[in-house]
């Protein structure tokens, strides 16, 4: 028995990638959601005004690249876009209450809200992290911890992009809230 012809590989038209939709975004745009992302001008135009990015990894290169060299004024901009990261709505409230007072005892110390990267920390320990987190960088000086808050800021920026620009999550919008320290916060559709 003889076949018939072979039909062509069925292929599917080229959609944009994230990324190919944000190197095209007029540049108030792409600020936009960089600045959702970083919470600094200076950061998020840095990161715009350098595009288009070949790939996904020279975006998240470049803006590792322009936080280290965030001024004092821009990293303290970025911080206070930040503050703690929601807890599960099944946390004890006397957890809530230990957590608030931890972070308010470290942004009397400090002047900022603790910022951390939970991204590799499963959920279950995410409370138990963040309370040990503070507690010991309590005992830093404010410089030390300085340079602490803006490597764990950085990091979070960079998951941030990487969620919003690799299409696996919903991008920000332009309007950034008190942004989330972790990685699985909320963001508002774009």
């Amino acid at each position: 028995m003889t076949r018939g012809p072979t039909l062509p590989a069925h292929r599917l038209p080229y959609l944009p990638k994230p990324l190919d939709a944000f190197n095209a975004a007029p540049a108030d745009e792409a600020r936009a959601l960089l600045l959702h992302c970083l919470h600094s001008l200076r950061w998020s135009h840095r990161v715009a005004d350098h595009r288009p990015y070949p790939d996904l990894d020279s975006l998240l290169a470049a803006a590792d690249e322009a936080a280290y060299d965030l001024s004092p004024g821009d990293l303290s901009e970025a911080l206070a876009g930040e503050s703690l990261p929601d807890l599960p709505e099944d946390t004890y409230s006397a957890a809530h209450m230990a957590l608030s007072a931890a972070h308010a005892a470290y942004e009397a110390r400090f002047g900022h809200a603790f910022v951390i990267y939970l991204g590799d920390i499963h959920p279950d320990e995410s409370l138990d992290r963040i309370l040990e987190a503070i507690r010991s960088r309590l005992t830093n000086d404010p410089e030390e911890e300085r340079v602490i808050a803006a490597e764990e800021l950085r990091r979070l920026a960079r998951s941030r992009l990487g969620t919003c620009l690799r299409g696996a999550g919903p991008c920000p919008s332009a309007a950034p809230p008190r942004g989330a320290t972790s990685p699985n916060a909320p963001a508002v559709g774009k």
